[in-house]
């Protein structure tokens, strides 16, 4: 583990793109609570990924949180949490030796999930850019050197995402005319 996260720390400082952030694993490890034993860290961290999945839906209902394909992300910057939640989970689970790859596909499919229950939903002001939000799934993955657009589908329809991209570029034509 030691010497894995000296190859990341040496490619990082030779400026090559690295899966996981060094530096965000120092600094959290710097966090680590001498109260809390390395299991229950572990669960936090579970949970942390479990509450960031279940709350993505609420992102729907803000006005901001619409996609502008012109910029090529979203008015109010939560196409960030695509990097955000990828670098993350890579150094939470880095520290806590879990698997990162198991804890990203679990996280997609309880993601995935939540926004497949706002499809259902119908009040316009909670879903107002549900469309939009179900892109972010989709840069999640993008972002994601642990997770694949194959595993996405097993649990997302792409229908759903194609259908998205197309609701939201024919929005801003709409809105540019």
């Amino acid at each position: 583990m030691k010497v894995a996260m000296n190859v990341y720390e040496l490619s990082s400082a030779a400026g090559l793109p690295c899966e996981i952030d060094p530096a965000l694993v120092v600094a959290l490890s710097s966090q680590k609570s001498e109260n809390i034993s390395p299991e229950e860290e572990y669960k936090i961290a579970c949970l942390l990924m479990v509450f960031v999945a279940v709350s993505l839906p609420t992102l729907a209902s803000n006005v901001m949180s619409q996609y502008s394909p012109a910029i090529e992300g979203h008015c109010n910057n939560i196409h960030c949490l695509a990097k955000a939640i990828n670098q993350i989970a890579a150094a939470l689970f880095t520290i806590h030796k879990g698997s990162i790859e198991d804890r990203l596909k679990e996280f997609l499919a309880l993601a995935s999930s939540s926004l497949l229950k706002i499809g259902q939903e119908t009040d316009k002001m909670t879903t107002r850019n549900r469309e939009s939000v179900y892109l972010l799934l989709d840069m999640i993955v993008q972002e994601s050197p642990f997770l694949t657009m194959d595993l996405l589908e097993s649990c997302f329809p792409y229908v759903l995402l194609r259908n998205a991209y197309h609701a939201v570029y024919k929005q801003s034509i709409s809105a540019n005319a």
